[in-house]
């Protein structure tokens, strides 16, 4: 990440897209955090970077209140209309904000939650201020795809996504650098958050690996929504290109699968669970640091 800076054009344009097109979590996940966390839907929910909702509207039964987090007002306005959808706009609250800059006033929390979103924070305050924001025995999660997961394709009923050739198809229109806002990331993103949530005082982790396996059933549509949802490849990247990159896509998949159905196995999801311990202990700095994202 280095020589990078969050900017508001990160996942710009990209809102509309990511309900359709990102996969769910695995079926279970809140059943077994609930048991990991003995959660009895007495306590808040805070989400930081938390898209349109998929994670907290998720997880709402779980808690008496939940809060999310997120610099993208096209993202929060999603989450708020599919919070109504689901009869919890009572129980649920949006915030427009980075992670670093949460507003006064918030509140205590039983549980915060990162759904593949802790690495565009500046990582030790951010996880200095939530341990600060969890009561005692608080726990925060990070929740994402069991990448040591093997993926296989054989025995599906459709092709599968031409994820080679969609990749090089973005390189075409974007360069060979991923993209991520305005900027560049030619390392990818940074990993080690053990060491950082051990700085600021939480112990742990705990890893639960929630099966996945399930074959889901994709439409080109589906498909164009995952590459449109995407950091490296939002809408605003493209610029006037969009809608040549998209017939390009489109093209791509139909000949890739002309009946216009891909199939995919669902990811297992791996929740990663540090506790705020009430004599936690900062190993590092946590606080004053500069605001990235």
């Amino acid at each position: 990440m280095d020589g990078w800076e969050w900017d508001e054009a990160l996942f710009a344009g990209a809102a509309e897209h990511y309900a359709r097109g990102r996969l769910p979590y695995a079926p279970g996940l809140a059943q077994a955090l609930a048991r990991a966390l003995q959660l009895d839907g007495a306590g808040r929910l805070l989400d930081l970077g938390c898209g349109p909702g998929t994670l907290a509207l998720g997880l709402a039964e779980l808690f008496r209140e939940v809060v999310g987090v997120d610099p993208d007002v096209g993202m929060l306005a999603e989450a708020a209309r599919a919070a109504g959808r689901a009869g919890l706009a009572g129980r649920a609250r949006w915030v427009n904000a980075r992670a670093e800059q949460l507003p006064s006033g918030l509140g205590t929390f039983t549980v915060a939650t990162f759904g593949n979103s802790f690495h565009w924070m500046d990582r030790e305050q951010v996880a200095a201020t939530v341990h600060d924001l969890l009561r005692p025995g608080g726990a925060a999660v990070h929740l994402a795809d069991w990448k040591a997961e093997p993926r296989t394709t054989s025995g599906l009923p459709h092709p599968p996504l031409p994820q080679d050739a969609v990749d090089a198809l973005v390189r075409a229109y974007l360069g060979p650098v991923r993209r991520a806002g305005r900027g560049l990331l030619p390392h990818g993103t940074p990993g080690g958050e053990s060491e950082i949530f051990a700085r600021a005082g939480f112990a742990g982790p705990e890893r639960l690996i929630v099966p996945g396996g399930a074959v889901l059933e994709r439409t080109e549509d589906d498909a164009v929504a995952a590459v449109l949802s995407l950091s490296s490849s939002a809408p605003h990247l493209f610029g006037p290109r969009l809608p040549a990159f998209e017939a390009d896509l489109r093209r791509l998949l139909r000949e890739a699968s002309p009946s216009g159905l891909f199939a995919v196995r669902l990811p297992s999801t791996e929740a990663v669970i540090w506790r705020a311990d009430r004599f936690g202990v900062r190993r590092g700095p946590g606080r004053g640091r500069p605001s990235r994202r």
